[in-house]
């Protein structure tokens, strides 16, 4: 897998990153966790502070465009980002206590 930043924006108002990509890949469509086990060791941000918000493939095509951000903090991250973004970006098996599947 193999990912080119189109746009690397700084967002001072929200304390953010906000990446457009592109990724390339063979075989099946990588998961959105691959996606951002690959950007946070790229950028050298920490993993649990980078969201992927959008990752679309065109039919027949092995790249795929995205949209990420990456927070400076954890609180400031759950203040801007929605509930169903976050539990999205959870690697499976790595839920919070209390909550179910």
């Amino acid at each position: 897998m193999d990912i080119r930043i189109l746009k690397d924006k700084n967002n001072a108002l929200l304390n953010r990153r906000e990446l457009d990509f592109i990724v390339k890949y063979e075989g099946s469509t990588p998961s959105r966790n691959d996606v951002r086990n690959k950007l946070a060791a790229m950028l050298n941000a920490p993993l649990e502070l980078v969201v992927v918000q959008r990752l679309k493939t065109e039919y027949g095509m092995q790249e795929g465009k995205g949209y990420a951000k990456i927070y400076e903090n954890a609180d400031r991250m759950k203040d801007v980002e929605l509930e169903y973004v976050l539990k999205r970006n959870v690697a499976p098996g790595m839920e919070t206590e209390g909550e179910e599947a």
